[in-house]
Formats: C-alpha cells, sequence, structure tokens
C-alpha cells in the first residue's frame, strides 16, 4: 500500500513539473508574441510617421516651387514690351530666381517621389526656356565672334549686323554688356572645326544651335550648355556648372561633364557623360551613354570653378520619361560597350 501511494505521489510530482515546464514555455511564447506585435506596431508607427513626414515635405516642397516658378513667369512676362533697361533689371531678377529654384530642386530630390521629381525637372526646363527666349526676344544678342576652320583653309565667319546702340541714356548700353559677357552662342555653322577658350566662355550660357557636319571643342568651365538641331557633329565641352539642355540632335558624339542633362527628340547619339545628379530623356531613340574621357590640360580647374563633384558621376542612371515599365529597361537608350568606347579624341 505505501508502495502505490509513493509510486502514485512520485508521479504527480512529475506531471507538477512537466505542468510548470509546460506553462513557462507557453507564457515564454506568448511574452515572445506580445514583443513581436509590440515591435510591429512600432515600426508602422514610425513608417505612417515617416509617410507623413515625407508627405509635408513633399507638399512644402511643391508648394514652394509653384509659387516661385510662378513669380519667374510673372517676370518674364513683365519683359514683353518693356524697355532695354528694364528688361535687363527684370531678367537678371528671373535668372537669379531661376537658379535658386534649380538649387532648390537639387536639395530636395532626397525625398521627393519619381513623378514629384520628374514634374518639377520638366516645369524648370519649361522655364529656362521661357527665359532664353524672353531674353532672345528682349534683346536679341548679336552672334559671337567664333573662330572657325574647315579642314581645307581657315575660314573667317561673316561680321553680324551692328546692333541697334540708340538709347536716352548709358543704362542700356551697359546693361546690354553686361548680357553680351554672360552668354556666348553661335548658329548656322556647317562643316567647320570649332574651338573656343575657357577664357571666351567661363561661367557663361553657351548655345549652339542649327550645327551640322562640325567639331567643336569648348574649354573652361560654362554656366549651361543648350544644343538644338545638331546634326552630324562631335562636340566636346569642359564641366557645366549647372544643365545640358539637349533638344533634336542626331547622328552625333556629345562629351560632357555637368550637373543635370535633360535630352528630348534626340536620335542616335553616344554621350560620354559625366552627371551628378541624372540624366533624362524624352522622345529619343538610339541614344546610347559612356563615361565621360575627354582630358585636356587645365580640366582638373576647370572642375574645381564648375563646383561639379568629380567622384561622383552617374552616366549610366537614366530616366526615360516615355518608358514607365517599371523593373523593364526602356529600349530608347543603352550603355556603350566598354571594348567600343573612345578613350583619345584627337580631331
Amino acid at each position: 500500500m505505501r508502495v502505490i501511494d509513493n509510486m502514485a505521489t512520485v508521479e504527480e510530482h512529475e506531471n507538477g513539473f512537466i505542468n510548470e515546464n509546460n506553462a513557462s514555455k507557453v507564457q515564454e511564447r506568448l511574452m515572445k508574441r506580445h514583443q513581436t506585435r509590440l515591435e510591429d506596431a512600432e515600426k508602422r508607427k514610425e513608417a505612417k510617421e515617416t509617410h507623413k513626414l515625407a508627405e509635408e515635405k513633399t507638399d512644402f516642397f511643391n508648394a514652394e516651387f509653384n509659387k516661385e516658378r510662378a513669380a519667374v513667369e510673372e517676370l518674364l512676362s513683365a519683359c514683353s514690351g518693356a524697355q532695354r533697361a528694364e528688361a535687363v533689371q527684370v531678367l537678371e531678377q528671373a535668372t537669379a530666381k531661376t537658379a535658386r529654384l534649380q538649387k532648390f530642386l537639387n536639395d530636395s530630390m532626397l525625398f521627393l517621389t519619381q513623378y514629384d521629381l520628374r514634374q518639377a525637372q520638366s516645369a524648370l526646363q519649361k522655364l529656362q526656356t521661357a527665359l532664353n527666349e524672353a531674353r532672345e526676344e528682349a534683346m536679341p544678342k548679336k552672334k559671337f565672334a567664333f573662330r572657325a576652320r574647315t579642314k581645307a583653309t581657315e575660314k573667317t565667319p561673316a561680321q553680324p549686323p551692328i546692333p541697334d546702340t540708340t538709347t536716352t541714356d548709358g543704362a542700356s548700353n551697359k546693361a546690354d554688356e553686361k548680357i553680351e559677357t554672360e552668354q556666348c552662342r553661335f548658329s548656322n555653322l556647317s562643316g567647320e572645326s570649332v574651338t573656343k577658350t575657357a577664357e571666351e566662355i567661363q561661367q557663361r550660357d553657351v548655345l549652339l544651335t542649327h550645327v551640322k557636319n562640325c567639331t567643336v571643342k569648348l574649354f573652361g568651365s560654362p554656366s549651361t550648355l543648350h544644343l538644338k538641331h545638331i546634326e552630324d557633329c562631335q562636340i566636346l565641352c569642359g564641366p557645366v556648372s549647372s544643365s545640358v539642355f539637349i533638344d533634336h540632335c542626331k547622328n552625333s558624339t556629345l562629351v560632357l561633364p555637368c550637373q543635370q542633362l535633360r535630352t528630348h527628340n534626340t536620335t542616335n547619339t553616344q554621350v560620354y557623360l559625366h552627371v551628378t545628379s541624372r540624366a533624362i530623356i524624352e522622345d529619343c531613340t538610339g541614344v546610347s551613354f559612356a563615361p565621360f574621357t575627354w582630358s585636356y590640360p587645365g580640366l582638373e580647374q576647370d572642375f574645381v570653378v564648375s563646383g561639379l563633384d568629380k567622384s561622383r558621376n552617374n552616366w549610366n542612371d537614366v530616366d526615360d520619361f516615355n518608358w514607365l515599365a517599371a523593373g523593364t529597361p526602356s529600349p530608347n537608350w543603352s550603355v556603350i560597350p566598354e571594348e567600343q568606347r573612345r578613350t583619345t579624341w584627337d580631331c
């Protein structure tokens, strides 16, 4: 009888230990589950706050960007019909505001969505185009005197017409001279070889338009570079402080560093690029990219003048505004294979 009682006692004790052990494991699992839920809740809270903060930043950006853009558009409207001296002052204000707007966009890229970024970039490009058109309309420039030569013989471009400098005071002449020094432009060239020195284009707005079958070398650091209606050309340029705008370019090779690249209506063109933000193409086909490979005496100093980060190059990070298929590469641009890339530019 005692044996039976002792066995029962041992069995009860073992069952009690097992029950306590199971209860401890259950309690441990419940605590882990509770902790996991707390952590998930905290993550959801942080994600929600981060999303809310991003939305607030985006809302602030859009509001400020649209306000400043409207201010520039209002200034450009004021240029219409204004006297030359007044137009110069207004355009200077518009140019300064546009530059600040570009910096505001650059500083905001980290939190903007791709959609908001593309909308802002497109609006800024249209604004820059409108600014250039307003400048040309209000203060038409004489053509910049480029030294050009053909392969066979030296060729001197025809002298441009003498602009009307009749004014009621000296303000307009001084203002015109200032704008003239800020912009370098030439057009309607064919079969020529053109070179500009750093002193001639340093920190100026450079415009090339209607250029065919030409080789162009631009040393130094322009402020911006505009290429329009370029065909069968080879264009090499030093570091551009801000943006390069390309429109209607075909069968050409472009070699340039810049802060931003905007390319429209371009076909069968190679771009040897150094870009510190992103390159954008729209309405383009057959555009290919490779790293910038041009070298010349003074390039290092030109990079310093431009303010570009030489160690940062997003040459193969290209956005195609006409290709919205996520995860699928755009068929409109490609990378030039290494064995096909040019490394020397003796031309």
